[in-house]
């Protein structure tokens, strides 16, 4: 069992360490000597993991988070042979790069969007470019005080990649996204959770607990009512009011087939706490 500083510990799967603990499973980036840049592996392992905590009842929540003094400093930019193009030399073919970013950067975020339970970011350091998106994908946002956020592709001559241009604008504002997008300044965490970007900044030493108390509280709650909600609140920044509600009322008509719906109504009735098992 290899122990990480933040979250329980995890067994080690390449560069990426995973537990489920009480219900929550911990996703833990593990190449602190690089800043945790993700590499094409470590995407797919994470975006393996989400799949299978997703179709995982025993699972309730997620948390994403990282050790050492780093987050994610984004993705690994190192020169692979997977994206210079087919043929010799460094040719790159029109369509490599738009093929790329969709099935590497993009699918990473969308399986954060996506996955079926509550994930919680445990953001510990510096998230820059992919990193912060990674971070901003999650349902929940927390930062140790020490966290920054960087929109770091102006900084190498690139355009956001990761879904950044669509995340930002929807938790800032249109004007705040451009400004952190071009100039590609490190944001406190205090500063990020005035912005909306983050739900809240605590000590670092907190940080592990506070995730953990966090996620406690979700794999406790109706499992199904909180991916149904999930997916409302996503979905309605792109829908118009009428598929908005259209989507609530099927949502309350599959909802009310669990039976944590059912347990939450006759626990209001008798006056008691409800149990939830995620059912």
């Amino acid at each position: 069992m290899t122990t990480s500083p933040v979250g329980p510990g995890g067994t080690s799967e390449s560069l990426i360490l995973h537990t489920t603990d009480n219900g929550v499973a911990w996703i833990t980036l593990n190449r602190p000597q690089a800043m945790h840049a993700v590499t094409p592996d470590q995407r797919e392992r994470i975006i393996s993991r989400l799949a299978e905590v997703s179709a995982d009842p025993a699972v309730r929540a997620v948390v994403i988070t990282a050790t050492g003094r780093a987050f994610c400093a984004g993705a690994d930019l190192r020169p692979r042979p997977d994206v210079t193009g087919s043929g010799s030399g460094s040719e790159r073919i029109a369509g490599d790069v738009a093929r790329m970013i969709r099935q590497g950067a993009q699918r990473l975020i969308a399986a954060v969007m996506d996955c079926e339970k509550p994930v919680i970011a445990a953001v510990n350091g510096t998230a820059a470019g992919l990193g912060a998106h990674l971070a901003l994908a999650c349902d929940l946002v927390l930062a140790a005080e020490s966290a920054t956020f960087i929109e770091v592709f102006v900084r190498r001559g690139l355009v956001p990649d990761g879904g950044g241009a669509y995340l930002l604008p929807r938790l800032t504002g249109p004007q705040r996204a451009k400004e952190l997008m071009f100039f590609g300044d490190a944001l406190p965490a205090a500063e990020a959770e005035r912005l909306g970007l983050v739900n809240r900044v605590v000590p670092d030493g907190e940080l592990a607990k506070t995730a953990a108390a966090w996620a406690d509280r979700l794999a406790a709650g109706p499992t199904r009512a909180l991916a149904l909600t999930k997916q409302l609140v996503n979905s309605s920044l792109d829908a118009d009011r009428g598929a908005a509600f259209a989507a609530e009322a099927a949502a309350q008509e599959m909802n009310m087939t669990t039976a944590d719906a059912q347990e939450g109504v006759a626990a209001f009735v008798a006056r008691r706490t409800p149990e939830y098992r995620g059912r």
